[in-house]
């Protein structure tokens, strides 16, 4: 499963992923924000973060204007390795050696076409449990 959420300046980025997600019947939870009345990035963070640490298979993306706040209030939450990822390589590249679980995106950075192909990356890339990887991602849990 899939959570998802962002805050007014992710809005419009999100509805196009969750348009994607329904075309390709790929499931998720709407975490919201809902529309584009401004609300505060870290709420909509907490709410997929604790999703994702309560359901072990769960990922998440998170979306703001930037990605850059958001990425910062996920990344307060123990057991979240959220990574903010502007292109496939840096996407493919955080599943494999950080096993992140959370990737955030700029609503207002990354179009939707690059979006889409950058959360595609993120979703279908599993941890290459490599022990060199265990190693550090066990550090950082640390």
């Amino acid at each position: 499963m899939i959570a998802i959420g962002c805050d007014h300046g992710g809005y419009a980025l999100k509805q196009e992923i969750i348009k994607e997600f329904d075309v390709k019947g790929i499931s998720f939870i709407d975490f919201g924000t809902h529309d584009e009345e401004a609300v505060d990035y870290p709420d909509y963070a907490k709410q997929v973060c604790q999703y994702i640490l309560e359901h072990e298979k769960a990922q998440g993306i998170l979306i703001c204007g930037t990605g850059i706040g958001i990425s910062i209030a996920a990344n307060r939450h123990v057991g979240i390795r959220a990574a903010l990822c502007h292109d496939c390589f840096s996407a493919e590249a955080t599943k494999l050696h950080n096993d992140a679980n959370v990737l955030c995106l700029g609503g207002r950075v990354v179009g939707p076409g690059l979006a889409l192909k950058i959360v595609d990356t993120f979703i279908h890339t599993d941890f290459s449990n490599e022990e060199r990887h265990k190693k550090r991602v066990e550090k950082i849990e640390n």
